[in-house]
């Protein structure tokens, strides 16, 4: 279809319903059945309680919160806030109390909508006595609120005259999931939104009719953007999770053309393909020319991935293991990108029939990047964030004097142009002895382990640096003395071409995954670096002691 790409969401959501009412847009499985909205249904739900938030006459510009999980109605929240001329506050599902009354207190939220959670009453528990009024959407366990979305839309008629908003007017906040402090809320206004949308569809136009499967927060903008946004640009059908136990029935169920993930998911997918062939078998079977094809389907149709021509990654390192995997085994280009939310994602791409494994692609000519002196990724473009919503010194810090965005990740390009992230600023660490060590790219190269599932490297106070290591399921079933011959077997590969301050000291192997819930990931599955090392404090206290081993199990 040949839009115009000046429009904004609420824009796009118009122009489909009066092109192609009919057809289906958002699918939401429910335990009572799947439920179905056409473009033409979508305005008159978006279009009605844009209505009836207007009738709540709040200021221009108030703060409406969204919660729970990825549904139809968090997109229809979305649209209406804007469609109302509000700014939109995503809420992450399970976020920690003391986040959540910070992001609510900060922003100032003056309403919430209430989606379905395992949290989601202690959400309205924590709401009630902070003046925030609250709209149940219309979802099994949502508890009691001051108003129901069903109700809503029934009380009143469809919003008709919307007011383009201007480019420079906020559209939304988006919470930092932040590894570390609290949360700053990045400021994204229609004119970036705009821009960025545009420029990256020009990189990924859609080819056919699309379909998207939405898992990852919607409070996070790599899910906001590359499902909620992507959908209004391409006119793509968007598939829910109802629960994240079915992940892989759903997955195979929607079969979607396009497919984001983090590098955690697919490093799963990678090893549980593992768990059924071995990689050395698997490899022979792909040379056999009568053999590639039909296996390629049967195990892409296994994952749900045999309808997908674009797989996107993004939001941490992708272990090169995995990416050449995915390229030399079952035929798929794993396209790593690299932005951030104060960039709107914008930054640079592996683009298909262009990638280099390791790299995150080459950047995009019109988004200005370069290597400051000390080696930061900087970028400037139209799609930069306005600056962090009430604190103007963060915001100032944020950016050059010349107006380049400060990424805070070191990275370099190589001859042909290609970008690589070799560590985050913060995140590089000094051992007793005084030297610095940046852990991504030792983490990268361990991660290659078909027996590892998460780790990370700590070694602040430490005379050398010790791997934290947490095992995929498959090896937990295995003798020990079998995984610690294979694990320090990799330690000993990479500690062979690292210098001799980076080399790790130890693998401490942990009894559990970590996980969201006890607050050693972030929403969108990143390592909390500094909380999984104060919650490991006590043993890496005593490994130091031990300087027999190399290899510790923890439980």
């Amino acid at each position: 279809m040949n839009q115009n790409r000046n429009l904004y969401p609420v824009e796009r959501l118009m122009e489909f319903a009066a092109r192609q009412p009919q057809r289906a847009w958002l699918h939401q499985p429910q335990p009572s059945g799947a439920k179905m909205w056409t473009w033409g249904e979508a305005l008159g739900q978006v279009a009605r309680m844009a209505n009836a938030l207007k009738a709540m006459d709040l200021p221009v510009g108030s703060r409406i919160a969204i919660s729970g999980r990825n549904t139809a109605h968090w997109f229809f929240a979305d649209l209406a806030i804007a469609m109302a001329g509000h700014v939109s506050v995503g809420l992450y599902p399970k976020q920690a109390e003391k986040t959540t009354r910070y992001i609510l207190d900060h922003s100032q939220a003056r309403v919430l909508f209430l989606g379905p959670a395992e949290d989601a009453q202690a959400l309205r528990d924590l709401v009630s006595d902070n003046n925030i009024y609250t709209i149940a959407l219309p979802y099994a366990g949502v508890p009691n609120c001051n108003a129901r979305w069903d109700e809503l839309v029934d009380a009143h008629t469809p919003m008709e005259h919307y007011r383009r908003p201007t480019p420079d007017s906020l559209m939304t906040l988006v919470y930092t999931s932040g590894t570390t402090g609290n949360p700053k809320g990045v400021m994204i206004t229609y004119g970036a939104l705009q821009w960025s949308g545009a420029a990256l569809v020009r990189h990924f136009p859609a080819e056919g009719a699309e379909r998207l499967f939405s898992y990852l927060p919607l409070a996070h903008l790599l899910e906001r953007a590359a499902v909620e946004f992507a959908s209004l640009e391409w006119g793509a059908e968007v598939h829910f999770l109802e629960d994240l136990n079915d992940f892989a029935e759903q997955l195979k169920m929607v079969a979607p053309t396009r497919f984001f993930g983090v590098p955690l998911v697919y490093g799963r997918f990678h090893k549980g393909l593992l768990e059924q062939i071995p990689e050395r078998r698997l490899r022979a079977l792909m040379r056999v020319p009568l053999l590639r094809g039909w296996l390629r389907r049967k195990l892409l149709s296994g994952i749900g991935l045999h309808n997908t021509h674009a797989c996107v990654v993004g939001s941490a390192p992708t272990p090169v293991a995995t990416v050449k995997f995915f390229r030399e085994v079952l035929g798929i280009e794993l396209l790593e990108g690299y932005g951030q939310t104060e960039n709107m994602a914008y930054c640079s791409a592996n683009l298909p029939g262009q990638t280099r494994a390791g790299s995150v692609g080459r950047p995009f000519s019109d988004a200005n990047v370069r290597i400051a002196e000390d080696g930061e990724i900087q970028c400037r473009h139209p799609g930069l964030m306005m600056g962090y919503y009430q604190d103007s010194k963060k915001s100032a810090e944020a950016f050059t004097a010349d107006g380049y965005l400060c990424t805070g990740d070191k990275g370099r390009i190589d001859e042909d142009g290609y970008l690589y992230i070799t560590g985050r600023v913060k995140d590089i660490f000094k051992t007793a002895k005084g030297k610095y060590v940046a852990p991504a790219p030792i983490e990268g190269a361990l991660a290659k382990s078909e027996y590892i599932d998460q780790l990370c490297l700590v070694g602040s106070q430490l005379s050398q640096p010790v791997m934290l290591v947490s095992l995929t399921a498959a090896a937990r079933k295995l003798r020990r003395p079998e995984v610690e011959r294979w694990l320090q077997s990799d330690m000993d590969q990479v500690n062979n071409n690292l210098e001799a301050h980076e080399k790790i000291a130890k693998l401490l192997l942990v009894g559990e995954q970590w996980s969201i819930d006890e607050g050693l990931l972030t929403p969108t599955l990143k390592v909390r670096r500094e909380a999984v090392e104060d919650r490991y404090s006590a043993q890496l206290a005593a490994c130091t002691e031990d300087r027999e081993r190399q290899l510790v199990w923890l439980y």
